[in-house]
């Protein structure tokens, strides 16, 4: 049986403070650590540290403290933290710094469902204290450690062959038709050309039901697919009100246009649902591939016209009217038919991909549960 002790009797706990970053490196700055930091290295920060500067090394674990991402945590990271997360410094006579952290990353539900704070979360710093942490011999913690590092690096390389694979639709894109606005590679025209109705999703409260026809929302449209994953349903009959005058069909495009705007999903099977009227629903023309408008729609080049003709603060709105005036270019059929097998060959293997970066994702869960309690 593994021994196991309060967090607070191999741990120190020290909030950082807010500190005056920059963009560039001198010999007197230190990398500037925030909530974005625990996650990605790509928009690296410094600051000048001062006496009231909290720093860290990599044999601290850091958390976030506060925020929507309170919880996450960090390890393996050096430099000055700021105000929204905290320093755990380990007593590496009990604990080997790598293995409490992904213990903490194993338990960062429970951490999360204990924050308090209505609008912006806080990490309970008493919960904290007092979470139990199976705690093995050092070197079998640096054994669990080791092979957790391992299956992690599986999944980072999983999803980054999946981002691979999407640049590498996007690249196919561009090279064929160029951009519309800067280097059109054909004719350009509006998204209303090439559509015989562009719409929304009801404007009627529907009647609810516990189960029956899934009603989406902005939420369930993301990476070019619907989530059917809902907890709202209406009844049949209800469904058939509300598609009488505008069917839902295979090849139409769903695209979002408030809140989270600028998302297409096309239709790909008959299954029965109805949507929100912050989804736009688009039929296109025969003339124009439903694979092909759907990666148009998810360019780049059509979320920056959208970025400027979106209205509202608190909740961006891209009404009908903008969206038909989007810019599209308008290849021929022929090449949009070549351009749709070349998808088609990317999408199979992000299909694989997708698929074996979700088996990855079970098992690592599974071995984080075997290897905290003890069974690994």
């Amino acid at each position: 049986m593994i021994n196991s002790t309060s967090l607070a009797k191999i741990v120190q706990i020290k909030k950082g403070k807010k500190e005056q970053e920059s963009s560039l490196y001198s010999d007197n700055r230190k990398r500037y650590l925030q909530i974005e930091d625990l996650r990605t290295n790509q928009n690296i920060k410094f600051c000048t540290p001062n006496n009231k500067s909290v720093e860290v090394c990599n044999d601290d674990v850091l958390i976030a403290w506060d925020g929507a991402n309170a919880g996450t945590i960090g390890f393996q990271l050096a430099g000055i933290i700021g105000s929204t997360l905290a320093r755990l410094r380990v007593d590496t006579e009990k604990a080997y710094p790598q293995y409490l952290g992904r213990y903490l990353q194993f338990r960062f539900p429970e951490i999360r469902n204990n924050c308090t704070g209505a609008t912006i979360p806080h990490v309970s710093g008493h919960h904290l204290r007092e979470l139990s942490v199976p705690l093995p011999p050092l070197p079998e913690q640096k054994r669990i450690a080791t092979i957790l590092d391992k299956a992690d690096a599986l999944r980072d390389k999983r999803k980054k062959s999946i981002a691979k694979l999407e640049d590498l639709l996007q690249s196919v894109f561009l090279d064929m038709f160029g951009e519309p606005l800067t280097n059109p590679k054909g004719p350009v025209g509006t998204l209303e050309e090439v559509c015989n109705k562009i719409t929304d999703g009801t404007h009627i409260s529907p009647k609810w039901s516990t189960q029956g026809v899934p009603f989406l929302f902005v939420s369930n449209i993301k990476n070019c697919e619907i989530n059917f994953d809902t907890k709202q349903f209406i009844p049949d009959e209800e469904y058939c009100r509300l598609t009488k005058n505008n069917p839902i069909e295979i090849g139409d495009i769903l695209y979002t246009v408030v809140g989270s705007y600028g998302k297409p999903a096309m239709v790909r099977d008959n299954r029965k649902f109805a949507f929100q009227r912050h989804i736009a629903h688009i039929k296109p023309k025969k003339t124009i591939s439903s694979e092909y408008l759907e990666s148009m729609l998810s360019t780049k080049a059509i979320l920056q016209q959208a970025d400027q003709v979106v209205t509202g603060i608190a909740q961006k709105t891209l009404i009908l009217k903008e969206l038909r005036k989007l810019r599209i270019i308008i290849p021929t059929y022929d090449q949009q038919k070549k351009f749709v097998e070349q998808k088609e060959s990317i999408m199979k293997q992000l299909s694989l991909q997708k698929a074996m970066s979700y088996q990855s994702e079970i098992f690592f869960v599974a071995l984080q549960q075997r290897a905290f309690r003890g069974e690994l």
